[in-house]
């Protein structure tokens, strides 16, 4: 008989169990759209077309999972340091700001390839910057890092608003957002580069910004994985006690890892602001930092699997639209239940289907050592 919980192969483990938990999450999804009288065989077609049906829909799906794989990393490296940080979205939020600050101030002198690392490495001060002060709180004082997230999601959303009404909206302005950024503000998007070339690819405003997150991708994984310092985090996490008395800093470990998850989530705002909205508006986060909470829980909390969850979010974000258009009946709260049901078998349900891969997938056999 199989030991309960006992670990598959990290084949199994990492793709096999997170896939079949996926696929019951969008049978459940499937069940609830036969309900409400529609023919669910055709919504998912309609939310795989309307997310991969067309280049300007692929475009628009990899420009949600780009945001998604940076929020997503924020959360996951948290994890790995024993810290629930929900703080993406008011770190994204900060990050922003650093975004608007360098564009604002340099998009009229220098181009584009020059602005945007600046502009990237503000947003991942910006970002860590208000992530610390709960690190900081939970590492000295104890404040159990949940709380204070939360509550600086809030503070960080009022404060965007005084200051975008305040001091950065322009006069002319009829919303809470500053002015447009010029040409040396603007990441290239991938639909106009393919348009010099001839090709007609739509709108989307899929952008450069995508390799920056895989390269951020590589960086945690490379981070976590392959530094002392990554291995005293996962030590910390599994077992604050033993790292503890292996002369592990618990205060270091915990404002560094808030540290790099803030700046991970502020990067997010490059996406949208320098490859999208072209502008610091109230909008532009649009949940990404949520989301990063389920992409990290999907992904097992390991870059791989982080940007393969931030994909299917994407391809739900972008097919979901799609679908409630064709189809009105399936309102967006509805998509918000499907993606609720994929979470719900990939995070709190993980473990139901364990004991059937038991009987297809064999746990590993311990290596017996030699007399």
């Amino acid at each position: 008989m199989a030991i309960p919980y006992a670990k598959l192969p990290s084949w199994a483990e990492l793709g096999v169990m997170p896939a079949v938990n996926v696929i019951a999450g969008f049978v459940v999804a499937g069940i609830v759209v036969a309900f409400i009288g529609e023919n669910p065989a055709k919504a998912m077609l309609i939310l795989i077309d309307g997310a991969l049906g067309s280049l300007n829909n692929i475009f628009y799906t990899l420009f949600y999972a780009t945001s998604f794989v940076f929020t997503g990393l924020a959360v996951a490296v948290a994890f790995h340091a024993g810290l629930f940080n929900i703080g993406g979205e008011g770190q994204a939020y900060v990050g922003g700001l650093g975004v608007a600050l360098v564009c604002l101030a340099l998009d009229h002198y220098l181009p584009w390839w020059i602005v945007a690392p600046l502009a990237i490495v503000a947003s991942a001060l910006f970002g860590a910057a208000w992530a610390f002060i709960p690190g900081w709180l939970q590492a000295k004082r104890g404040s159990h890092i949940v709380i204070t997230t939360i509550m600086f999601n809030f503070i960080a959303s009022s404060m965007m608003v005084y200051l975008l009404v305040y001091w950065l909206k322009p006069l002319s302005a009829m919303g809470p957002s500053s002015r447009l950024f010029e040409a040396g503000g603007q990441i290239p998007q991938f639909s106009g580069m393919l348009k010099a070339m001839g090709v007609a690819a739509g709108s989307a405003p899929a952008n450069l910004t995508l390799f920056l997150a895989l390269a951020a991708a590589w960086g945690v994984w490379k981070l976590v994985w392959r530094t002392k310092f990554g291995y005293e985090m996962r030590t910390f996490g599994f077992s604050p006690t033993a790292a503890t008395y292996a002369g592990i800093s618990s205060v270091r470990i915990t404002v560094l890892a808030m540290l790099i998850s803030g700046g991970l989530a502020g990067m997010m705002a490059v996406n949208n602001m320098m490859g999208n909205v072209h502008k610091l508006d109230i909008d532009f986060v649009f949940g990404a930092g949520f989301v990063g909470i389920a992409v990290a829980l999907m992904g097992r909390s390991h870059p791989v699997g982080v940007v393969l969850s931030a994909l299917l979010f994407g391809v739900l974000y972008q097919g979901g639209a799609e679908l409630s258009f064709s189809m009105p009946s399936i309102s967006r709260d509805m998509i918000l239940v499907i993606q609720a049901l994929v979470i719900l078998f990939a995070g709190a349900l993980e473990n139901l289907f364990r004991p059937l891969m038991y009987f297809i997938v064999p746990a590993p056999t311990p290596v017996k050592e030699a007399a």
